[in-house]
C-alpha cells in the first residue's frame, strides 16, 4: 500500500527485465536469497521511501504486481536492457527524481540510498566502486528523459555511457562495498 511521498518527492524504479541468462533463465528479482525473492528485500528498504514505486518487467507481472505501485516493461521484445527500463520508467514517473536499482542486489540499504539522494540536484548520480561507475545505482533528474529518447533513437543501449554523457556526481563506495554485489549467478546465492 503506498504511503505518503517523502518531502524530496521520490519516484522508484527497480529493474528486473532481463533475461537472466546467467541464472539459468530464472527471473532474478524472484530467485529466493535468504528464504525470500530477491526483490522483497528492495521492497522492503524502498517502500518508506515512496508513494511512486516502479517495478521494470517483461515477465511474471502478477508476481511483480505484489511489489509496485505500477509496473513497465521495455518497448520491444529483444530484452534490449537495463536502459530500456530505466527508458520506461522516465516515461512514467511521477516525481522530479527516479531511483534507479537493480533487482539482484538484496543488500541495499537504507544509508545507500540516502548517501545517493544526499547528492541529487540537476544531474545524475552514480555509485563508483574503485573508480569504476555502477550505473544501476543510480539517481537520475526526469527532466533528462529527452535526452534519453534521443540517445534511444540514435541507439544507445549503454546505461552508463549516457549517464556520463550528463556529467554525473560520484558516490565514492568500496571496492569491496557488499550493498553493491548484484546476485546474478546462482553460485552467488549461498
Amino acid at each position: 500500500m503506498p504511503i505518503a511521498a517523502p518531502p524530496q518527492s521520490l519516484s522508484v524504479v527497480l529493474l528486473a527485465g532481463g533475461r537472466g541468462q546467467r541464472m539459468g533463465g530464472l527471473d532474478k528479482g524472484l530467485v529466493h536469497w535468504r528464504a525470500r525473492p530477491m526483490i522483497a528485500w528492495l521492497h522492503e528498504v524502498v517502500r518508506p521511501l515512496t508513494d511512486d514505486l516502479i517495478i521494470s518487467c517483461n515477465r511474471n507481472q502478477q508476481a511483480y504486481g505484489a511489489y509496485a505501485d505500477r509496473l513497465v516493461g521495455d518497448d520491444s521484445a529483444d530484452f534490449p536492457g537495463p536502459l530500456a527500463g530505466i527508458r520506461a520508467a522516465l516515461q512514467v514517473a511521477r516525481h522530479p527524481l527516479l531511483l534507479v536499482l537493480p533487482c539482484d542486489a538484496p543488500r541495499v540499504d537504507r544509508v545507500l540510498i540516502e548517501d545517493l539522494l544526499t547528492l541529487a540536484g540537476d544531474r545524475p548520480v552514480m555509485a563508483q566502486r574503485a573508480g569504476y561507475w555502477e550505473p544501476l545505482f543510480a539517481v537520475i533528474p526526469r527532466r533528462l528523459l529527452p535526452s534519453l529518447e534521443q540517445a534511444w533513437q540514435a541507439g544507445e543501449r549503454s546505461t552508463q555511457r549516457w549517464l556520463r554523457a550528463h556529467d554525473p556526481a560520484a558516490l565514492p563506495c568500496e571496492a569491496d562495498d557488499p550493498r553493491l554485489s548484484n546476485l546474478n549467478s546462482a553460485d552467488l546465492l549461498g
